[in-house]
């Protein structure tokens, strides 16, 4: 008999695990309370990156989730996802700056990633400010439209075979010896499951405890401002090196680090923000203005260029910046797949295949099959199940 799978959350990760699952053979419902992509995944920029990781179990899954990206581009057609392999341009603002950039770099290096260190960055930018002492450049890093791609793996997904239902998670529901048979809406319908997988994104942690296997999934506010449409100016993602320090940081208070690219449709899109403010979506003038400062300074053409929007959303992290992964030994059926921070879009089809390969019972297809241990659940517990 086929196994029933619930997905909660329809936002890129969930559609990926949906994708992925169904295209495995099993029986997939996708369950979200709000229309497809329209949470976390519509705030993103569509980053698909390699260069912000350290290696490690989340650089192993982006590497698996590079690969997969592409493949879904040829199959549900580079435009319906807008699969860009733009790459990406890490530049440094000081000589030690570069140093630690190129030590990064060269850890990365001997993980897989693809590094170009650049000595004359305005060769392949030319509108850099004069002076950058050098960067490195990532040529596998890419870009994805992430509401339109979310959408496509859903469509694909329901071509196999999967439903979409709306509705908000209430419960598990268990029968004999406490094995899940189904999850329960909060209007009282119950949908048939042999597995849960929860990927609600920021409200994973809450889903998680409905579940009975309650996880530390915090929100982490971050803004991204728009411009008016250009010719195209810039031709990579364009980062400076303390973007990844800010990535990996527990600090609660405002941080920025400049992030700048350009769009199909001629926008340039600048972050990028963090702060800890719980699911306060007020607008803060002050980050807009930072940002746009930095920006300025990483590109001083922009100083020219108007401003036509601001948006901002909650990023989905865990205490230790890596997302979780896997079977909860507390809920058996229950599969987390949520906690990706600011890295879901980019990790998204890896997630899917590992889930689905949780699923399944089979290996993972990673390069690493025993790096996705650092993922499970399990870690943020002592033996007894208490959260650390």
């Amino acid at each position: 008999m086929t196994s029933k799978v619930v997905v909660v959350g329809a936002g890129v990760v969930g559609t990926a695990c949906a994708f992925h699952a169904a295209s495995a053979g099993l029986d997939v419902t996708v369950v979200d309370r709000g229309a497809v992509g329209a949470g976390t995944t519509s705030r993103g920029e569509g980053n698909v990156l390699l260069s912000d990781k350290e290696p490690g179990p989340e650089l192993a899954l982006a590497r698996l989730s590079r690969s997969l990206w592409e493949e879904a581009g040829e199959e549900l057609g580079p435009h319906s996802i807008e699969f860009e392999t733009k790459g990406g341009l890490v530049v440094a603002n000081t000589t030690e700056g570069l140093t630690a950039l190129r030590e990064f770099a060269l850890r990365q290096s001997t993980a897989g990633v693809r590094t170009e260190p650049v000595e004359r960055v305005r060769d392949i930018e030319p509108h850099l400010a004069p002076g950058l002492p050098g960067g490195v450049h990532y040529p596998q890093d890419a870009q994805v439209q992430p509401v339109l791609a979310a959408a496509a793996m859903l469509r694909a997904a329901v071509a196999r075979g999967a439903r979409f239902h709306t509705g908000e998670i209430a419960a598990a529901v268990t029968g004999r010896g406490d094995r899940l048979t189904g999850v329960r809406t909060v209007v009282g319908d119950v949908l048939p499951a042999d597995a849960v997988v929860n990927a609600a994104g920021t409200w994973g942690g809450e889903v998680g405890r409905r579940l009975g296997a309650p996880i530390e999934v915090l929100p982490r506010r971050g803004f991204v401002l728009v411009t008016e449409p250009l010719p195209r100016m810039i031709r990579h993602k364009v980062y400076s090196a303390d973007y990844v320090a800010n990535v990996a940081s527990s600090d609660a208070g405002l941080e920025t680090s400049c992030v700048v690219e350009g769009t199909r449709g001629g926008t340039i899109l600048i972050g990028a923000s963090r702060e800890r403010v719980g699911f306060d979506t007020t607008m803060n003038p002050a980050v807009v203005a930072r940002l746009a400062a930095q920006a300025c300074r990483l590109f001083p053409f922009l100083r020219r260029i108007h401003l036509i929007r601001a948006y901002r959303g909650f990023r989905p992290y865990c205490p230790d910046h890596l997302p979780v992964v896997g079977p909860d030994p507390r809920a058996p059926g229950v599969i987390h797949a949520c906690g990706h921070e600011g890295a879901g879009i980019g990790l998204a089809p890896a997630t899917g295949a590992l889930v689905t390969a949780h699923l399944l019972g089979r290996p993972w297809r990673g390069a690493d099959p025993a790096a996705h241990t650092g993922l499970l659940p399990d870690r943020f517990f002592l033996s007894g199940g208490v959260p650390k």
